[in-house]
């Protein structure tokens, strides 16, 4: 059977419809066609338009958390959490059941909101911020927990999408459920942990290094499996190397734990922020969040 192919200048992969008299399904984000499926991606705010009834599936990724700064204080600062997950092909966050495809009405308008990354801590001792929240219709993803800092009162990892790591002690912020897994604990030891992960929680810290931020999930829904929302990894207190960042773009720890910054979470992956050294170094920020929706041609 031949495929039919819309007019439409947004579809970038395959052939272009050629008959106006076709109805393009949808509008809405960069539009490609692969393995029988329409997908819409989208890296910025937008609106998704159906113009006829339709079944989507869905990825929704929030904004990863922000790493922390401290000021020389009890231990290493702690990893970013990874923005919250939920997607209906392949893995969803946090351990949970793949979540239910959504029914869309001809001629309505869904809004999508890609949450930012959470800002590192600069200027003073503090967490990361968390992540923004991420949305397509009536589904919400949950930004991110921010970073603790490694200094007594900032010391307790941030609840979010998935936890921010602990840090000074500490332990780690927990994870929402079926989003994402808790940030690592610091019970006991001086470095950071990491950053909790979609797919895997957060690795605890360890006396002389920082944990390694958790997984994400890899997904398929692109066409193509692809990791989103690690976790950011953690630092020490000392001059060694931090933990490193979850798959799904999460940032490493700072290579010098006193004294060089962590890696961001990378961009649209809602990648937790890695940890940067404790000696008055800023945090750096998580990665944006992404959407992503796709139907049967």
């Amino acid at each position: 059977m031949a495929i039919r192919r819309f007019l439409s200048s947004n579809i970038t992969d395959g052939i272009k419809y050629n008959r106006s008299s076709d109805a393009v399904p949808a509008t809405g984000g960069t539009i490609t066609y692969k393995n029988g499926y329409y997908i819409h991606t989208f890296l910025s705010d937008g609106t998704f338009k159906a113009n006829k009834n339709l079944n989507v599936e869905y990825l929704v990724v929030a904004g990863g958390g922000g790493s922390g700064r401290g000021t020389g204080g009890t231990g290493g600062n702690g990893g970013g959490g990874a923005g919250g997950l939920r997607c209906t092909t392949t893995a969803t966050g946090g351990g949970g059941s793949l979540e239910t495809p959504l029914s869309l009405t001809a001629g309505n308008s869904y809004t999508v909101t890609i949450g930012a990354g959470g800002a590192g801590q600069s200027g003073s001792t503090g967490k990361g911020a968390n992540g923004a929240n991420s949305v397509f219709s009536t589904i919400t993803s949950t930004g991110g927990g921010g970073g603790a800092a490694g200094t007594s009162g900032f010391n307790v990892g941030v609840l979010g999408g998935a936890g921010g790591g602990g840090a000074g002690g500490a332990n780690g912020g927990s994870g929402t459920a079926n989003q994402g897994f808790a940030g690592g604990s610091a019970s006991g030891q001086t470095g950071g942990a990491g950053g909790g992960g979609a797919g895997v929680a957060g690795s605890n810290a360890a006396s002389g290094q920082g944990g390694n931020g958790g997984n994400g999930v890899a997904t398929t829904i692109s066409g193509s499996s692809t990791f989103y929302a690690g976790g950011g990894g953690g630092a020490d207190n000392s001059n060694t190397p931090g933990g490193t960042g979850g798959s799904g773009g999460g940032g490493a720890g700072c290579v010098n734990g006193e004294s060089t910054s962590g890696t961001p979470g990378t961009i649209n992956t809602g990648g937790g922020a890695g940890a940067s050294g404790y000696l008055s170094v800023n945090g750096v920020a998580g990665g944006s969040g992404i959407v992503i929706v796709r139907y049967l041609a």
